[in-house]
């Protein structure tokens, strides 16, 4: 048996082949959620709210108001979660960035005192009298 290469596993090819994204992808990535997602949610919520709303008006006195009203709640708590959860996304998109050169920093730090090439590059230390 010999191996080439890996297979695309079972979901199939397509994405990038590398763990990688650029700042510009993550900035545009929010900035599609601040732009186009959050509007577009709170926008269906509040209509949801408002037709189901006249729904329930219409059957006042029938099981099917109660029955609304409770659908109306699920759905105004399922759409006040997501619009958190896009507000959560948009801030970690946009603080990613600065996380990874941050991290960058602190292993090249970290790795610099290791390094041989690195101790040579430095001034010479004075000698304690």
């Amino acid at each position: 048996m010999r191996l080439n290469k890996a297979d695309d596993g079972p979901l199939g090819g397509g994405g990038d082949k590398d763990l990688n994204s650029g700042a510009a992808r993550k900035t545009a990535a929010a900035n599609d959620i601040e732009t186009d997602f959050e509007p577009g949610t709170k926008k269906a919520g509040g209509w949801a709210k408002e037709t189901t709303g006249t729904a329930t008006k219409t059957f006042d006195g029938w099981a099917t108001a109660l029955g609304l009203g409770k659908a109306q709640e699920t759905w105004g708590n399922q759409a006040k979660a997501l619009m958190g959860r896009l507000a959560a996304e948009k801030a970690a998109l946009r603080g990613t960035n600065s996380l990874f050169i941050k991290n960058d920093q602190a292993v090249g730090d970290q790795m610099g005192g290791l390094s041989r090439l690195y101790q040579l590059s430095q001034p010479p230390q004075a000698p304690y009298n």
